[in-house]
């Protein structure tokens, strides 16, 4: 029986290991961001390298009933794998921030929502691949 489980968490160890993952942050917490007029930081993080993680983003609303995609643009900070991101959608309608972070084969996406009150980054979901279209859409209803 012991050495059963032994095996078992052999086995599970390397399932967990070298993650990578995007920490998205408050902005007033980072100088650079702050100048910056950021409304959120990203870091990627995990067992990698992270400077040469590479972070994507859109902005996907609902703007007067009809849906709008914006490419985003991301302000490298010092710290390796640090990003600021401004505002760059208008600030009606509801939005979700849809964030794609590679690094070396590995996926990771996060989606935030937004709206005229600002980025709400408690509000997000996270996954170790890029979201469906379908999963945007429900964040948005």
């Amino acid at each position: 029986m012991q050495k059963t489980r032994l095996s078992v968490l052999l086995f599970a160890v390397p399932a967990f290991a070298g993650g990578f993952f995007l920490q998205l942050g408050n902005p007033q917490a980072n100088p650079e961001a702050r100048k910056l007029h950021a409304v959120l930081t990203i870091q990627a993080t995990g067992c990698h390298s992270p400077s040469l993680a590479k972070v994507t983003g859109m902005a996907i609303g609902i703007v007067n009933g009809e849906r709008r995609e914006i490419p985003l643009k991301f302000e490298g900070l010092s710290t390796p794998g640090a990003f600021a991101l401004t505002r760059q959608w208008p600030g009606d309608g509801k939005w979700v921030i849809q964030l794609v972070g590679n690094n070396g084969g590995q996926v990771t996406s996060s989606l935030v929502l937004a709206g005229p009150e600002g980025v709400d980054r408690y509000r997000q979901r996270s996954d170790r691949r890029e979201f469906t279209t379908a999963e945007v859409d429900a964040m948005l209803k």
